[in-house]
């Protein structure tokens, strides 16, 4: 798997490139944040509990208000396999859904840890943050499927008949990877889903996703995204679910004023080609982020990972200055969250000046390990 060389980076450029990666992961913490109190209730209970409009603030979650869940502890650690896949590259070792894969087997140590182990010297800066070593109900698609050092492939992949949406969700980083081809975000995103969630349906939902992303960041409006999205399913075996998903999603645009029913009837069983369909119409009616995500939360299907992907396309697509700030300055880890973002946009526009053929710096190597 390789990729094209990256574009030209004006200062500019870099400035709004830096924008959207902020944007496309606070956007995911925020919706995640937003959904994870209702996560489970349907859209009666949310109106028992929120009121007539449902919930439209941030409210308490695992004790807090701002709390994530382990949607974007996982996306997080996409963006951190992500830096350590270009950072080994000069060592001539470049296979992407391996380190991607390693990034994900420390995110499940998080899961089984009490808190950092510093004995492990490979691990980078990341793997140190304790407030990630918080169980935010990962499903057992993710426990299994990263319970053994064996990276599951399209062809062998991890939990076969796994439909869920978490692989779609963390794969919103992919997209970034504006300097790549659409073709090569697909290819990664679907390998790196299959290593959790193997059936088609759902590394494929992921696939198309990451390339509606890619797009966004790029300056397309959602409807182009989507048909590029569509364009790159088509040569795919076993991609009708996720097109007819996809389609189904625009078709919606046009039948009404958008509501609980509407998005209730995308998320279906709360698949990964429907909640992406989901996500992809609340970016599509939204009037601003804040409007896109409480639509994206308050319906019958899952609130956080609904909330989540929404959340990523709107960010990608607005940048960081459209979020809400009141729900920003809550957001449970957003230094890190911020970090990480930055260090992903440097790391993309100026990576040779950080480790390359003139020397390396040793703090950004002690931070990205390239063992």
């Amino acid at each position: 798997m390789g990729a094209t060389a990256g574009a030209v980076w004006g200062r500019t450029e870099q400035q709004d490139f830096r924008s959207r990666v902020r944007g496309t992961l606070l956007g995911l913490a925020v919706g995640d944040a937003l959904g994870a109190p209702v996560d489970g209730l349907g859209i009666d209970g949310i109106r028992e509990v929120y009121g007539a409009e449902g919930l439209v603030d941030l409210a308490p979650a695992y004790g807090r208000r701002g709390a994530v869940t382990h949607l974007t502890q996982l996306t997080l650690f996409s963006v951190d396999g992500l830096i350590r896949a270009q950072v080994r590259r000069d060592t001539g070792a470049w296979h992407p859904p391996t380190d991607l894969h390693r990034a994900y087997l420390r995110w499940a140590a998080t899961q089984r840890d009490w808190g950092p182990d510093l004995r492990r010297k490979d691990d980078g800066w990341l793997a140190r943050e304790e407030w990630l070593y918080a169980r935010r109900d990962p499903s057992q698609a993710l426990l299994l499927g990263l319970a053994d050092e064996t990276m599951g492939t399209p062809e062998a992949p991890k939990n076969p008949g796994e439909l869920g949406p978490e692989a779609a969700a963390r794969s919103a980083p992919f997209g970034l990877l504006v300097g790549w081809e659409p073709q090569l975000v697909a290819q990664l995103a679907v390998e790196c889903a299959a290593q959790t969630h193997g059936h088609p349906t759902a590394y494929l939902a992921a696939g198309a996703y990451a390339v509606i992303v890619h797009a966004l960041a790029l300056g397309e409006s959602v409807d182009g995204a989507v048909q590029r999205g569509f364009a790159l399913l088509a040569a795919r075996p076993g991609h009708q679910p996720v097109s007819d998903a996809l389609q189904h999603a625009l078709g919606a645009v046009r039948q009404g004023l958008p509501g609980p029913e509407r998005v209730a009837e995308l998320c279906g069983a709360g698949t990964a080609e429907s909640l992406v369909a989901a996500a992809v119409y609340c970016a599509l009616v939204a009037a601003d982020v804040r409007h896109g995500l409480t639509l994206a939360v308050n319906h019958d299907g899952p609130s956080a990972a609904t909330a989540a992907l929404t959340g990523a396309l709107l960010g990608a697509l607005h940048g960081e200055t459209a979020l809400p700030p009141a729900w920003l300055a809550e957001l449970e880890g957003r230094p890190t969250i911020l970090e990480l973002a930055d260090d992903f946009a440097m790391e993309m526009t100026q990576g040779p000046a950080l480790h390359g053929p003139g020397g390396s710096s040793p703090g950004w190597l002690a931070r990205y390990p390239r063992a």
